[in-house]
């Protein structure tokens, strides 16, 4: 089975990668669903959908949990039970979680593409990237700004945070692979650490 990479951001936070290559036969192999989400595997009519959705079970074996342990709210954000954390993420051939003992965690893996400069100002405000001449570096950076409001946005887990007034990213360099992000809303500010990675044209960003 292929879990792709593991990271350990502290003694209390871990990241886990999936790459798939497998079946869905293959993927069914060694977890069980509950009735519930045997039906909701059984209603999806993508291939890749059901193939992030079973490899996102084999993510939550890593961390000892199983497919019952996870239950989603009205919002439909993912919670666990006993002061534990997780968030999840599918993008095309990847899959991903990250989970915590500590405290609220968001996670988003995209695929880098051209399409992000033309949504790029419904999100951020695009003057802030003009210099950025090389175009390839302009994506990465769109991609990794995206993630990181879509990862503060699952952490938030309500459907009324807007990205381009409600959540910010500070400017960072690729180099140093993190920076900070704040959720700005109803008269509150919470800051948190945003970390990023990029692997096989893709971009994982994850908050904590």
């Amino acid at each position: 089975m292929a879990l792709y990479k593991t990271l350990t951001i502290s003694n209390t936070t871990k990241v886990f990668i999936w790459k798939i290559e497998e079946t869905i036969a293959e993927l069914k192999q060694g977890i069980s669903l509950t009735e519930s989400n045997e039906a909701r595997l059984a209603s999806m009519k993508s291939d890749i959908h059901q193939k992030g959705f079973l490899s996102i079970r084999h993510l939550l074996k890593e961390v000892g949990l199983t497919d019952a342990d996870l239950i989603y709210d009205e919002h439909g954000k993912p919670n666990l039970t006993n002061g534990r954390f997780i968030s999840i993420t599918h993008s095309f051939g990847f899959t991903g979680i990250i989970f915590s003992y500590e405290s609220e965690v968001g996670i988003d893996i995209e695929k880098q593409r051209d399409k992000i400069l033309k949504i790029a100002h419904k999100f951020t405000p695009v003057e802030e990237y003009k210099t950025i001449a090389n175009h390839d570096a302009l994506i990465s950076k769109l991609t990794i700004v995206w993630g990181g409001k879509e990862s503060l946005y699952k952490i938030y887990g309500k459907k009324k945070l807007r990205f381009l007034e409600n959540i910010y990213i500070d400017d960072f360099n690729f180099s140093d692979e993190k920076t900070t992000g704040e959720i700005r809303y109803d008269g509150e500010e919470t800051s948190y650490t945003i970390e990023f990675l990029e692997f096989e044209g893709f971009t994982c960003v994850f908050a904590h």
